[in-house]
């Protein structure tokens, strides 16, 4: 079976990213998924004079490895400020230190991200579909989630729409997943 790291790239422990994550990973098939926290990877935060003294953190390399021995990557990229959380950018800063800032190593992505935000577009997302391949990112599909609280209700995607497009996006993950 193929191994799913999935995980909301956010701190918070009410994230809906995270939540928007778990629920996406489990609608795929024949797969095991690997739920991230990245409350479990604290990390100092990342200064070259820091790394110098100390090296690289532990947390920093065991996530990388969770990632390195994965077949495929499901993040649900939360927004703060129009730009990635602190914790997710340190967490990715350190990660870069290690292997010449190849963190996804060409793994199949599918990147999400889920907002209370009524905006058609999540800059987020945006942003990171350019940035993740310079870093060896291989993005298969994305979806984004707008008024999650409002479309998402007891686990689910309750808008038509969303979930047509949902599920789009969700088979052109799993396809290439079952392909690989």
């Amino acid at each position: 079976m193929k191994k799913i790291v999935a995980f909301g790239a956010s701190n918070s422990r009410q994230s809906i990213n995270k939540r928007f994550a778990e629920f996406v990973a489990n609608q795929l098939s024949g797969v095991v998924v690997e739920l991230l926290d990245l409350n479990d990877y604290e990390l100092p935060i990342y200064s070259v004079d820091l790394q110098r003294e100390i090296g690289i953190p532990d947390p920093a390399v065991a996530f990388l490895q969770h990632i390195r021995d994965s077949d495929g990557v499901i993040v649900s990229l939360a927004e703060y400020n129009g730009l990635h959380t602190s914790a997710f950018k340190n967490l990715w800063d350190w990660m870069s230190r290690i292997d010449k800032m190849n963190i996804w190593y060409n793994k199949p992505m599918f990147l999400l991200s889920a907002s209370p935000s009524k905006r058609p577009m999540n800059n987020v997302l945006t942003v990171s579909k350019e940035l993740f391949p310079h870093f060896g990112g291989h993005i298969i599909a994305d979806f984004y989630l707008p008024s999650f609280h409002h479309f998402f209700k007891e686990g689910t995607i309750i808008d038509n729409q969303h979930m047509e497009a949902f599920e789009i996006a969700k088979q052109k993950f799993q396809t290439h997943i079952d392909n690989l």
